[in-house]
């Protein structure tokens, strides 16, 4: 009896996702799963695909995102326009869980929760509930950090005590057990500035129990970059788990090149433990509105205010200039308000991007009125921009940073790969016309190049415009295979 599929891709020029060079095959789904690669496939299925002239890799995952909300509320367009397929929730610190009982959304949290109403008592029940919406894309969560704090401490301006770190670990632990894949920090932020580095250990102890990992926004990006890196490689031996270092920079005027730096010691602790990063390809970030960086960063873009929503995708400079007061101040009269920060030079950025441990991650706000433009066009700007233009590395190189780079990291068990038997989570695009089109100006365009995108088999974007279709799954801690960091 002749096999049928649900969906045959005839003649693509398939890149594994391993780094190894592409080969011209057909792929054949069924189930959700590839279930045959061949030189040529004839046979019955609901649905073929001539992928002639176009290339199939496996769905990119996003390491770095502040999803959490947007998996519930959205249909993730800004993501699989651009064949992300696979998300990462919970990055910075901030969490929309667990924290229990009524408890004021300060900043940073406010990028991700509107209020009270959009957090969870019990991480269990955010990703139940994400369970629940049917998610368009895969997700994986951590736990912020700031969002124990919150839950667990009356103030948050000094280290936690011993009773509040203990009452922090045991909500970690209890959010591991339901499910999430690690812990995550933002110690850069005001709500966990003060945590002292016994605060942290403690409250990271459960981790190497349930397989975990620590991501982390540094305390310092700046001028006490290799201070902050060290603090996280401690913690990392501390508990006995791997580290993320998210979205590598160093960042201000005075910081520019010490990327030459800050990488060879990355290199030099991953190979005494498990340690990695990521990385946006902009030479900007973007956050909250911060009054101590409105006299550091020369240009700056609101990217929305609460107190002066008009102003979105104004610059700062203009808006102090029309208020006829400092930028400070003006700081002052737009929050709470986000924005972003031109800090980074372009030289750091490639080397970063260059550098062989480098994930690519997002860091996109969902939620912001008008975004950074890294939301909508981080994957295609790496392979447009720095791989056909620049020519940082090649296309399989570079969509290796995107597949199984980090689901080896993070023990995506059967995704970030195209072999038999994988999650049929697949990208068709042009190489020769993937871009981004988002830019700083119209920061909300699906990109260039990409033909069609598959979810668990289910095709969910097609020429930019998603099907509606919800094939996503919350990948839970006991769905993910070890950690591989080798």
């Amino acid at each position: 009896m002749t096999q049928s599929y649900d969906l045959i891709l005839h003649d693509v020029t398939l890149y594994d996702g391993t780094g190894g060079p592409a080969r011209v095959a057909s792929v054949a789904v069924a189930k959700g799963r590839i279930a045959l690669i061949a030189d040529s496939l004839s046979a019955p299925a609901l649905s073929e695909v001539d992928g002639t002239g176009l290339s199939l890799s496996p769905g990119f995952i996003d390491v770095h995102t502040h999803d959490d909300r947007a998996v519930l509320a959205t249909d993730m367009a800004a993501k699989l326009t651009q064949g992300v397929t696979t998300v990462v929730v919970g990055n910075c610190g901030i969490s929309l869980g667990p924290l229990p009982g009524q408890r004021a959304v300060v900043p940073p949290l406010d990028l991700i929760a509107r209020g009270p109403g959009d957090l969870f008592a019990r991480f269990g029940d955010y990703l139940q509930a994400v369970t629940d919406a049917g998610p368009a894309v895969n997700m994986v969560a951590l736990v912020g950090h700031s969002t124990l704090r919150l839950a667990c401490m009356d103030r948050l301006d000094r280290a936690a005590t011993t009773n509040e770190a203990h009452a922090m670990r045991g909500l970690l632990d209890q959010a591991l057990n339901d499910g999430a894949i690690g812990l995550s920090t933002g110690l850069y932020y005001q709500p966990a500035h003060a945590a002292s580095l016994a605060e942290l250990l403690t409250v990271a102890e459960p981790l190497a129990r349930y397989n975990g990992l620590y991501t982390t926004h540094l305390r310092d990006e700046a001028d006490g970059v290799l201070d902050a890196m060290e603090e996280a490689f401690e913690i990392g031996r501390g508990v006995d788990v791997p580290v993320v270092l998210s979205h590598h920079k160093v960042t201000d005027e005075r910081n520019r090149g010490r990327t030459a730096i800050t990488l060879p010691v990355i290199a030099a602790r991953a190979a005494e433990q498990p340690v990695t990063l990521d990385v946006y390809p902009y030479n900007a970030s973007s956050t909250v509105l911060e009054a101590k960086r409105a006299t550091e960063v020369e240009r700056i873009i609101i990217t929305w205010s609460k107190a002066r929503p008009d102003l979105a995708g104004r610059e700062l400079a203009d808006i102090a200039a029309e208020m006829g007061c400092s930028r400070p101040e003006a700081v002052a009269r737009l929050q709470p308000a986000g924005a972003v920060y031109f800090s980074m030079a372009e030289e750091d950025v490639r080397r970063v991007l260059q550098f062989p441990l480098t994930m690519v991650g997002s860091d996109g706000l969902p939620h912001d009125v008008r975004p950074h433009p890294r939301l909508w066009g981080t994957f295609p700007r790496v392979l447009g921009h720095y791989v056909r233009e620049v020519g940082l590395f090649g296309l399989a190189e570079a969509l290796r940073r995107m597949t199984t780079l980090p689901a080896a990291r993070f023990g995506l068990n059967g995704r970030g790969v195209l072999r038999e038997g994988a999650c049929a989570d697949l990208v068709l695009f042009d190489p020769k016309t993937i871009a981004d089109v988002a830019d700083f100006a119209a920061p909300t365009q699906p990109s260039a190049g990409i033909r069609s995108v598959w979810v668990n088999g289910q095709e969910a974007c097609r020429d930019g415009v998603v099907t509606g279709a919800r094939a996503g799954r919350v990948l839970r801690n006991s769905d993910l295979a070890p950690k591989d960091f080798s």
